[in-house]
């Protein structure tokens, strides 16, 4: 039987996001959760169905307001921090901005950790830590230039962990998360991921663009893989596991053109129309990187991470979000 957590007391911040939402409804089946997000980039409708449950409680705030990650983190065993600002182009737009939610946000939540004497804090970190560095599979103790102020603030959020780890004694866990997509991922918007915007064209007959040549690749993975790690984060008592990072991902790559074909392929039931659909291809995106692929093997190691959901199946599975998203004419 799988080990779950129970009884826990949990804070998720940006918990009504696309990845922090499915971890609130994910860890209220037994555990009490305290959701804290200031709904800039996620959605109150993605905890509307938890709020009538007596262990979920949901907080409008900000993690640049220290006294509200302070009263937030009271009482609490375990922090899932997933507030941030993503998106390379939008840091890239606005530096100062994702500077402040990133790199002060975080320390905020870090410091009420240590204040109030949380245990563990696991954390969403990034694949775009690995910068410049061409090295296939990404290992995660080599990392090359960031190429973005985003990745630059999810690699200076690995460093103040590992601060907080060696003076505090704070458990902390990164999660080098390689493009997450699923449920309730929005596709709306100019930084939208790829899957769902691609998924939302195609089912209103538009042709997606696809930056640059399309041979670019990404190891994609599904938000049931992501809520795997972060449970198995939460678990692991071995001392050598913590105050480390991991990569979440599938550990396949595969290219743009390629993840084209596979979501026409998996929308042609539902709409024989976007068989006739072609991709436009348009200039590079600056601060992207060329290819991803990462290694597992840490993550299998020392949590017995094992990805379930595999790039075809999760698109197949996430496909009726997608089409609800659309038939409701709201973001999912």
């Amino acid at each position: 039987m799988k080990q779950r957590i129970k009884g826990k007391k949990i804070l998720i911040t940006g918990g009504a996001g696309f990845i922090g939402s499915n971890l609130s409804e994910y860890f209220l089946e037994y555990n009490t959760v305290r959701c804290l997000d200031n709904l800039s980039t996620g959605y109150k409708r993605n905890v509307e169905h938890l709020i009538t449950n007596p262990n979920f409680t949901f907080i409008e705030s900000d993690v640049l307001d220290m006294e509200s990650c302070v009263a937030a983190t009271k009482d609490v065993d375990l922090i899932y921090h997933q507030a941030a600002l993503g998106s390379v182009p939008r840091s890239i737009a606005e530096p100062l901005n994702t500077n402040s939610n990133n790199i002060t946000g975080f320390l905020n939540v870090l410091e009420a950790c240590r204040l109030n004497g949380v245990k563990r804090f696991v954390f969403a970190a990034s694949s775009s830590t690995y910068g410049d560095s061409l090295d296939l599979p990404k290992v995660e103790e080599n990392i090359g230039a960031p190429l973005s102020p985003y990745a630059v603030t999810k690699y200076v959020n690995e460093m103040y962990a590992s601060v907080y780890s060696k003076l505090y004694g704070i458990e902390t866990i990164g999660l080098r998360y390689f493009n997450v997509f699923g449920r309730r991922q929005d596709p709306n918007g100019a930084y939208a991921a790829v899957i769902p915007k691609f998924v939302d064209l195609m089912l209103k007959n538009d042709s997606p663009v696809i930056n640059g040549d399309g041979h670019q690749t990404r190891d994609f993975t599904h938000i049931d893989n992501v809520i795997q790690a972060n449970e198995l984060s939460g678990l692991v008592d071995n001392s050598d596991a913590l105050n480390t990072v991991y990569n979440v991902a599938c550990g396949e790559s595969i290219s743009l053109n390629d993840l084209f074909i596979i979501i026409k392929e998996s929308l042609k039931e539902f709409d024989p129309a976007v068989s006739n659909l072609v991709p436009v291809h348009g200039p590079n995106r600056v601060g992207d990187i060329r290819d991803s692929l990462a290694s597992i093997e840490k993550a299998n190691i020392k949590l017995g991470y094992t990805p379930e959901m595999k790039l075809k199946d999760g698109i197949e599975k996430s496909i009726p979000y997608y089409l609800k998203s659309l038939n409701d004419k709201i973001s999912f």
